[in-house]
């Protein structure tokens, strides 16, 4: 174990949301040989996204409590153990199912492919694409798949709303017309879509500083990377009031892994709009990680938000970005490291690997939960309503321009018990992750357990 100022890729993460460098030496990491270990420098990018984070909370708690900005310290175990806390998840001693047996990768004729079906109907459409049963199993899948082409499995499934990507090289998504749209992206975009008034946020007081205390947080987001900034925003003190489509309800041991110190509740955009735009009158963020454009029939763009919220931060979040050909696409981390090259790179052509964590979702969750409080400093400061965006694959190219190396002997250094808890819950005994994002007089931990999925009321606390 060893400790350290911020490395490179934190200061890179900081200039990426305008930060003040005179800030970074505030940050420290504590290295954990075997965490995260990877060829490609995940554990770089799971610091740098985490202390960036933790960084940005510091500041804010700095300019609302009238003192120093805190300490930082980033400790490679408790972010690595953070990085898998789906996997870490236990609800009354049973462990989480976090692939369902269609979400996996498979051969075809000329390569391979990677699918998702975690979801009910997103299993549905992939059969449907497939021409293949409901009921349809894996052998049978893969015997289908052996006689088609990656490419053709692709497109075919997509069109039919299903998910599905073909197995490329690092060389082969930079030849593609999205990676190319890609790779011209900086990391995260934030600018200012309209004006509003400095934002008054109220001093703090006591202890443990929470720098998002007062802040409401409307949360329209699934699955990882979104739901976990805005636990990460609720950690640090937001009111975060997660709204679902009743008729798509989480998985049940997701939304427990990622709704703590949240409240959840259903709202049907289509049919409840005035109790939505009640809640939207008084909301300070906006966060979306639904595919571009899925929300615009609803007026969720960014823009008509903030015509009828001046002030408002307005977050979203994507897999593939929204622009290029692949801009109304839905995907996964699972399916962005198999298209971008992530895979062959973590093992070959021939047996393709994997990231030792859903790193593209956790950590594009900690940047986004980042560019929000960074949005809110700014507020305070010059007021403006605030736009970021980000992607899952911006993420992805980040990584790997990092240096390609092979995996160390190391890894058996580092153990997660120290940074796992237990706790009871209206879903059972939990045993779970404790979050990563650290700063001296910082919460340490969330200040209340999940609650089941859709069970709370559709007004703020």
């Amino acid at each position: 174990m060893t400790q350290s100022a911020a490395g490179a890729e934190t200061e890179f993460v900081w200039a990426a949301l305008g930060g003040d460098p005179a800030l970074l030496p505030r940050v420290s990491t504590v290295a954990r040989p075997g965490a995260l270990d990877a060829r490609l420098p995940v554990r770089q990018l799971a610091r740098a996204c985490v202390g960036a984070c933790a960084l940005t909370g510091a500041e804010l708690a700095a300019l609302r409590s009238g003192r120093d900005v805190p300490e930082v310290r980033v400790d490679d175990g408790s972010v690595a153990t953070a990085f898998v806390s789906e996997r870490h998840l236990l609800v009354d001693g049973r462990a989480p199912v976090n692939f369902a047996p269609l979400s996996r990768f498979w051969r075809t004729a000329d390569g391979g492919v990677r699918t998702h079906a975690n979801y009910p109907h997103h299993r549905a459409r992939l059969l449907s694409a497939l021409g293949l049963p409901g009921d349809a199993s894996v052998d049978s899948v893969a015997a289908h798949l052996a006689e088609r082409s990656a490419v053709d499995v692709e497109d075919t499934v997509y069109a039919a709303g299903g998910l599905a990507v073909a197995l490329r090289t690092a060389k082969e998504w930079a030849a593609h017309e999205q990676g190319a749209a890609v790779a011209q992206r900086p990391l995260l975009t934030s600018e200012r879509i309209g004006d509003a008034p400095v934002r008054a946020l109220a001093p703090l007081a006591g202890a443990p500083l929470l720098p998002a205390a007062g802040v409401r947080v409307l949360d329209l987001t699934r699955v990882i990377a979104g739901p976990v900034a805005t636990r990460t925003l609720a950690l640090l003190g937001a009111d975060v009031l997660r709204l679902d489509a009743p008729r798509l309800p989480e998985l049940p041991d997701q939304h427990a892994d990622t709704g703590f110190a949240k409240r959840s509740t259903t709202l049907d955009l289509a049919t409840d709009r005035r109790a939505f735009e009640e809640l939207l009158a008084e909301a300070d963020v906006v966060v979306t990680g639904y595919r571009p454009g899925a929300l615009d029939r609803f007026g969720l763009t960014p823009r008509a938000l903030a015509e009828r919220r001046p002030g408002l931060v307005v977050a979203q979040l994507s897999a593939w970005g929204g622009y290029g050909p692949w801009a109304g696409r839905r995907g996964f981390d699972s399916l962005v490291q198999v298209a971008t090259g992530i895979a062959e790179i973590e093992g070959s052509a021939e047996r393709p690997g994997a990231l030792p964590a859903q790193a593209l979702d956790h950590g594009t969750g900690y940047l986004l939960a980042a560019a929000v409080l960074r949005s809110l400093t700014e507020q305070a400061e010059e007021g403006g309503t605030r736009l970021v965006r980000l992607a899952l694959a911006q993420t992805a190219t980040w990584l790997m321009n990092g240096l390609v190396r092979e995996r160390s002997s190391a890894g058996a250094a580092y153990t997660p018990d120290p940074w796992l808890a237990e706790r009871d819950s209206a879903l059972g005994r939990l045993r779970y992750a404790l979050p990563p994002v650290s700063f001296t007089n910082g919460p340490e931990d969330w200040s209340r357990p999940p609650s089941p999925w859709g069970t709370d009321s559709a007004r703020w606390a």
